[in-house]
């Protein structure tokens, strides 16, 4: 791909990581093969807040060059801001966002463009969202009281003005709408007719796929099984789910199928576009896998984190165990979090017979990071993290629903304790006094033995496989994109790293009808995952290191086949040939037009 290309990234997750999407980027910008192949990257989204100093408007690592919301102006652009800020009675922020990976120096400053929509003039959207309906058949109205859709609509026409007032339209192209946020931005480059924008949809999800499982008792073993069976009947999912439309993610995700062509972060992200309508089933639609960490450690480095860990549990729970298990995630319904408990009763009781000890240390909130002063009181007055209290600044609603059954594992098992560990962040400032001293987040990646991430619904899944450059065994389900990456690169070969446990295997409950199939609810589900989290179990124990050879063996194994998931394996195998193929397709076209 030639380097004068621009590319232009339209997300939520621009000021400060939130997800994935957030973590793609940080990929990207510190990936040389991006950097070499791409000329220009920026980065645009809607400004949320107008609060604090403007030095915080972009986030960490940032210069700002512009700001209208604070009078600032370090750039030549004044004229042609001010003209798009009254004619769209918008505020622009405008500057440059500095992204580092601290492991191997490399950085880059892409641009950032936010645009502050709340006053935006409502003629110049209404007339937008006249154009979104007359090309796209987008009806607007129907969801323009829901913010999260109404900002993304006024974000648009005032952002593809701002692109193209800093010449961001001059050379190739290409505009990539992350997930359905930036759709709207990608439809209005489609409608300008002075520019070839280039538009890709980056699904990092399907939300219409997401809500189904999520809303369903019977979650991913109902869904994909459906799903499946559907489409060899040549169903799509209105067919079998009914009409969609009523829910604005899925009318934008929808649209995509505008698009020139659509990036697709995992295997069944690709199903679940086919299965969207029928127009996906001509798509030009790539697999573009997400990265992974690949830091190169030795067993000493392993061994020392394993023993922070340890040293931590000794003085939380009296005992230093053998194992230690861990799971960082958000506390959300579709990372499956029961499913670890029911695995782990099983590893328990295997544990006994073995005489072997374990814990796991479970970092999941649902909430803003504690301060550091609640935490402290909590550690002095009730044995925080051991123990817990429902209501801030302790357990939120979800958190102490989760905690319930982390109470009643802990009641039952000898061998192995839980700590739910309910705070960002993993050191003694976060954590509490009785965290060692040294101890620092890298600790719980390397220390661990054994990563959980079981999920219902998990397009890739980033989290899941970290601990795997250190060593670790990673235990995700089949659903989850990063089996299907990790299956890509090893030729579907056994590794020892990597369990991945099969929660839609049906076990004579299968049926030919879709409708039977969409029956599968709540009982026939746990059914099932009783008896795969038996053989997932059973799976870790065999697995796991009896030695220290054996676990410097897993370090090799597991750095080998990091190495080959990296980023800058990610963009240059999948990432740059999906992007050259739209900019060849332009080329095309520009020729037919020749002829």
């Amino acid at each position: 791909m030639a380097n004068e290309t621009t590319v232009v990234h339209v997300t939520h997750e621009i000021v400060g990581k939130i997800g994935g999407i957030g973590a793609v980027l940080q990929g990207f910008f510190t990936c040389n093969s991006y950097l070499e192949s791409v000329g220009r990257s920026i980065l645009v989204g809607p400004l949320f807040s107008t609060e604090g100093p403007v030095s915080s408007r972009l986030g960490e690592n940032s210069e700002v060059l512009y700001s209208s919301v604070d009078g600032l102006v370090k750039t030549g652009y004044l004229e042609a801001f001010q003209k798009i800020e009254s004619h769209y009675n918008v505020g622009i922020v405008y500057g440059r966002r500095t992204f580092i990976d601290k492991h191997t120096g490399v950085k880059s400053s892409p641009e950032v463009l936010l645009i502050d929509v709340t006053q935006a003039d409502k003629n110049m959207v209404n007339d937008f969202k006249r154009r979104m309906y007359e090309r796209f058949g987008i009806r607007s109205n129907m969801y323009e009281n829901l913010w999260e859709f109404e900002q993304y609509v006024r974000l648009a026409p005032a952002a593809i003005a701002a692109l193209k007032a800093i010449g961001a339209a001059k050379d190739p192209t290409i505009v990539i709408s992350h997930e359905f946020m930036g759709m709207p931005t990608a439809l209005a480059a489609m409608l300008e007719p002075t520019c070839d924008f280039k538009t890709v949809f980056y699904a990092h999800e399907v939300a219409t796929m997401r809500r189904i499982v999520e809303g369903n008792p019977g979650h991913d073993t109902m869904f994909y099984n459906t799903m499946k069976k559907a489409r060899e009947n040549n169903l799509h999912i209105a067919d079998v789910f009914g009409d969609q439309s009523h829910y604005f993610k899925h009318v934008l995700v929808d649209a995509s199928k505008h698009c020139d062509a659509i990036c697709a972060v995992g295997d069944y992200v690709v199903d679940e576009l086919r299965f969207l309508a029928p127009e996906f089933d001509k798509m030009n639609i790539d697999i573009v896998y997400n990265g992974i960490p690949a830091y190169q450690i030795t067993l000493a480095d392993k061994l020392r984190s394993k023993e922070k860990l340890q040293r931590y549990c000794e003085t939380l729970l009296g005992y230093k165990p053998d194992y230690i298990f861990t799971h960082v995630t958000r506390l959300v319904k579709s990372k499956g979090l029961w499913r670890d408990l029911e695995v782990l009763e099983t590893i328990e009781q295997e544990f006994r017979t073995q005489n072997k000890t374990g814990v796991m240390f479970l970092l999941a909130t649902e909430v803003s990071r504690r301060r550091g002063s609640d935490i402290y009181n909590m550690e002095s007055e009730y044995n925080w993290p051991v123990a817990h209290r429902e209501g801030m600044p302790d357990l939120s609603g979800g958190e102490a629903a989760f905690y319930t059954g982390v109470q009643h594992f802990n009641a039952k098992s000898k061998n192995i304790k839980i700590v739910f560990i309910n705070q960002f962040g993993f050191d003694r400032p976060s954590c509490g006094r009785r965290m060692p001293e040294d101890m620092e987040f890298m600790d719980v990646r390397k220390g661990s033995d054994v990563e959980f991430g079981q999920s219902i619904y998990e397009p890739f899944g980033i989290a899941q496989l970290e601990p795997l450059t250190f060593g670790g065994i990673c235990v995700v389900s089949s659903v989850c994109g990063c089996a299907g990456f990790v299956l890509d690169i090893t030729g579907a070969e056994d590794v020892r790293n990597l369990v991945i446990a099969d929660y839609t295997r049906l076990n004579g409950h299968s049926s030919p009808n879709v409708a039977d199939l969409l029956k599968i609810d709540e009982s026939v589900r746990t059914h099932i995952e009783h008896s795969i989290s038996e053989k997932v179990a059973m799976l870790v124990c065999s697995r796991l290191a009896k030695n220290e050879f054996e676990a410097e063996s897993m370090i090799k194994t597991g750095y080998a086949l990091a190495k080959n998931m990296s980023w800058d394996t990610v963009v240059r195998i999948y990432l740059l040939p999906a992007l050259q193929k739209v900019l060849d397709k332009s080329n095309n076209l520009a020729d037919c037009a020749k002829v």
